[in-house]
């Protein structure tokens, strides 16, 4: 997984012009090479390559161009990393993986309670093998894997999931459930699997990272959820628990 000032090294290179880090991120997040389950990523972007910068200089990648904009250095100067910048680089992204954890985990227990309010004997997995959440209702079994996104300042929700998962738990009993959270407000894409292998046929859904994973924009538009584009309205998977049968 690419780190932040990773993605934004390989979109400012594509870019070949400096970009405000609200775009960085919209453009790392939407191709694939940045996966974060980050309330905030844009912010989290912004301070990455502030907090850079400042640690190391003319030794940064990265060099401030106007308020919020940043551009490739291309006059970087080799410099001996101190104890100091390590120290600080490790603590800004431990702020990362406590933050996504938080997210993750805040919306597997969302998700969890959902169910038993309406009559699943469902349980958080104590180990993340693939799936989040085992369910049973009716004497049938259901595998739930749950994935947690703020909306961004463009209105879109970006989500991933990894190749190898989606392919192991690929089955009629297991769904997808995309927690859409918009301030304190919470909606729920249910996604059967085979919904989410035709949206990766249709193009919907699209590899990323060397095919490693798939990556899932949910755009808000018009009062209505897209997948990707208008071409794959979401109207019908919006909080449609009667799907998991």
């Amino acid at each position: 997984m690419n780190t932040f000032k990773q993605s934004a090294i390989e979109i400012l290179r594509k870019s070949g012009k400096p970009l405000h880090y609200n775009e960085i991120t919209r453009l790392a997040l939407e191709s694939g090479i940045l996966e974060t389950e980050g309330a905030t990523p844009e912010a989290t972007m912004g301070a990455q390559l502030i907090m850079d910068i400042k640690n190391k200089g003319d030794g940064s990648d990265f060099i401030k161009t106007a308020p919020g904009t940043f551009n490739i250095n291309l006059n970087k100067k080799v410099i001996k990393e101190t104890p100091k910048i390590i120290e600080a680089e490790k603590e800004e992204e431990q702020k990362i993986v406590i933050e996504g954890g938080y997210i993750g985990k805040g919306g597997e227990h969302l998700v969890c309670s959902e169910m038993l309010f309406r009559g699943f004997n469902a349980s958080i997995m104590s180990v993340d093998v693939g799936v989040d959440i085992s369910a049973i209702k009716e004497n049938k079994f259901f595998g739930i894997q749950v994935k947690t996104a703020r909306k961004n300042n463009s209105e879109i929700y970006n989500f991933h999931i990894r190749r190898k998962s989606f392919e192991r738990f690929n089955q009629g009993n297991i769904f997808y459930i995309l927690v859409l959270r918009d301030g304190l407000k919470n909606n729920f894409l249910i996604l059967p699997a085979s919904e989410v292998e035709k949206k990766i046929n249709e193009g919907g859904i699209f590899s990323v990272n060397d095919k490693t994973g798939y990556a899932l924009s949910i755009k808000f538009r018009d009062g209505k959820f897209y997948l990707g584009n208008k071409d794959h309205e979401m109207g019908y998977f919006l909080d449609n628990w009667n799907l998991i049968k």
